[in-house]
């Protein structure tokens, strides 16, 4: 492999650590300000994004917690995704890129990517719902403007795992005839 290239693939590393820690720091402030919201509801409009539902709080709890899932579980997800990419890019040998591992693991980053997707447009739909019984959601819509875009990807990156998969039973018949 070229130094041009290895300069890429260590620096695209680095972005994918950068971008992991950022992902769970906002899972863990989302996380924290849900606590505050149940218990310390004077406190939101001080802690992270200042994401302050009190009002749908009051109104439906049921929606409150509903709303509230969807955007925890979707920045876990993606933690989980950049998590899944900086395991892959540390394990992942470029000199014999196709193995075992490094098709589950793009697997399971395809997983991870049609699932964010789903959710994201499964919550915009429910928030949009909201909107109709009187619940202010705008401040919410940061959380799914991307749904479409993951299950695309979702969608391009299981087309890459397939041919990865494909790729390693093409190379373990090749080691098996020699």
């Amino acid at each position: 492999m070229s130094k041009t290239n290895n300069f890429v693939f260590w620096g695209l590393y680095i972005v994918a650590w950068l971008i992991f820690v950022g992902l769970s720091i906002e899972a863990g402030g989302l996380a924290v300000n849900f606590f505050f919201s149940l218990y310390k509801p004077e406190f939101v409009q001080n802690l992270y994004q200042k994401l302050d539902l009190s009002t749908l709080y009051e109104g439906n709890r049921l929606a409150f917690f509903s709303i509230y899932s969807f955007i925890l579980i979707i920045s876990i997800l993606k933690a989980c995704l950049f998590y899944m990419v900086v395991k892959l890019m540390h394990k992942m040998d470029l000199t014999k890129p196709f193995s075992t591992f490094v098709a589950r693991q793009i697997s399971q980053i395809s997983y991870y990517t049609l699932s964010i997707g789903l959710l994201s447009y499964i919550g915009k739909n429910f928030a949009k719902n909201l909107t109709h019984y009187g619940f202010a959601t705008d401040n919410l819509d940061q959380f799914w403007t991307d749904s479409q875009a993951f299950i695309l990807m979702g969608a391009v990156i299981y087309i890459i795992a397939t041919i990865f998969k494909k790729g390693v039973a093409i190379q373990n018949e090749i080691d098996l005839t020699v």
